[in-house]
C-alpha cells in the first residue's frame, strides 16, 4: 500500500493584490510574494482557499480599483 501525503500550498499575492495558491515545494514565481497564513507559511489547499476567500473581497486588480476610486 502506498502512503499519500497531502500536498501543502502557499498563498501568494502579486502587485495588483490578486491572490492565488502555489505548491509550497516550488519556488514562488517572479512577481508574486508569499503571504503568511495564520503565522505559518503553508497549509492545505482547502485552508489556503478559505484564507483567500476571507481576505480577497474585491477581485478587481488594484490599478483598476484605484482608477475607479479616483474618478469619484
Amino acid at each position: 500500500m502506498t502512503q499519500q501525503t497531502e500536498e501543502t500550498y502557499s498563498v501568494v499575492v502579486n502587485d495588483e493584490e490578486q491572490y492565488s495558491i502555489w505548491p509550497a515545494r516550488r519556488p514562488v514565481p517572479a512577481g508574486w510574494t508569499a503571504v503568511p497564513l495564520d503565522g505559518v507559511g503553508t497549509g492545505t489547499k482547502e485552508r489556503c482557499l478559505e484564507y483567500i476567500e476571507q481576505v480577497w473581497q474585491d477581485m478587481r486588480p488594484r490599478s483598476l480599483r484605484e482608477r475607479v476610486e479616483g474618478v469619484r
